[in-house]
């Protein structure tokens, strides 16, 4: 599970808000956020870089499960 919702929360971003920031639909933020899609890595960084934290915070590190 990723933590992406969370961090665009805190982010006070939008769906729509964070796919225009890196350049994606938002549909694409949705299936991210609800793992029924699989990211690139080059997406995946832009994720990270858009929502300032890392990749190991964004999708492997962490208590949560």
């Amino acid at each position: 599970m990723n933590r992406v919702k969370k961090y665009r929360k805190q982010k006070n971003l939008s769906q729509m808000a964070l796919a225009k920031k890196i350049g994606v639909a938002r549909q694409t933020i949705n299936l991210i956020e609800n793992d029924k899609y699989n990211p690139s890595l080059e997406l995946c960084l832009n994720l990270a870089h858009a929502l300032g934290t890392d990749l190991n915070s964004l999708f492997w590190d962490g208590d949560e499960q």
